[in-house]
């Protein structure tokens, strides 16, 4: 019995030693390689959203946050966060926010259901980018317009995109402008645009006019009359679709007049 109590008293006290040891590397490893955070870092972390989206281009708003105390990322490089947060984060770097515009995804396409033609029924796994597999793009006529899969109402976080009629289309007051959308959409048919953009052109085509009309009954054909008639030389027509350079729009709204597919909004 002796020897026992001997060797459990051994046993723990050898695992105390080892205990101790083990405590004072840890504590001696900590403090030799431990990383010093910027005060500034912290705070800018406590000011973002949070939402680690990656809009801004960084992995999480912690990686935002260590860009800008670096000078790496500009103050107002959130787009969640938007002008307010851009200010406060101005605050802790002592440096001015630039505001700018708001901007919000916009989806350029208008063949719904109805107005899209299609080449044969799809059954099978709705996704947008398994439909690089499938022939033809995809059951619809034009391989330029929405699949209407959802694979960007997936992407985003902030439940701002919704596909309605066979068209994916973005609530405004809740999109934070963050990319997501734009990331995963295989066809590039979202971009961002200004919020109180005045007219937009909701096509991405750049099909000749008369292959636009065997597809879709509302496409851009590329006609021009909408560049000819804008007073400001606000509409060019390239590549057979037209644009529309918000800086130099007015909103006089003749471009939506005089396009015969009535594809600006």
């Amino acid at each position: 019995m002796t020897d026992i109590l001997i060797a459990a008293v051994a046993a723990a006290a050898l695992c105390g030693i080892v205990a101790l040891l083990l405590g004072l590397f840890l504590g001696f490893a900590g403090n030799a390689f431990k990383v010093e955070v910027d005060e500034r870092e912290e705070a800018i972390c406590g000011v973002l959203p949070g939402n680690n989206c990656g809009g801004c281009g960084y992995a999480g708003c912690s990686g935002l946050a260590a860009a800008i105390v670096k000078g790496e990322a500009p103050v107002n490089q959130c787009p969640v966060g938007g002008d307010e947060c851009a200010a406060k984060i101005g605050e802790i770097m002592g440096v001015k926010a630039e505001t700018g515009a708001k901007k919000v995804a916009f989806v350029k396409c208008a063949g719904t259901c109805e107005k899209a033609k299609v080449d044969y029924e799809y059954t099978g796994v709705e996704d947008c980018a398994a439909m690089a597999y499938v022939p033809g793009g995809g059951p619809k006529s034009c391989n330029y317009g929405c699949m209407g899969y959802g694979s960007c109402v997936k992407a985003c976080p902030f439940d701002a995109i919704h596909v309605v009629d066979g068209v994916a289309v973005v609530d405004k007051d809740k999109c934070k402008a963050c990319g997501k959308c734009i990331a995963v959409c295989p066809k590039n048919l979202i971009e961002l645009v200004p919020y109180d953009a005045k007219h937009i052109v909701q096509c991405n085509s750049k099909d000749k006019g008369k292959d636009v009309m065997k597809a879709c009954s509302v496409g851009c054909i590329g006609c021009g009359i909408c560049a000819k008639n804008c007073p400001s030389e606000a509409v060019v027509v390239e590549n057979n679709i037209a644009h529309i350079d918000q800086d130099k729009c007015t909103g006089c709204g003749i471009c939506a007049e005089k396009c015969p597919k009535h594809i600006i909004l």
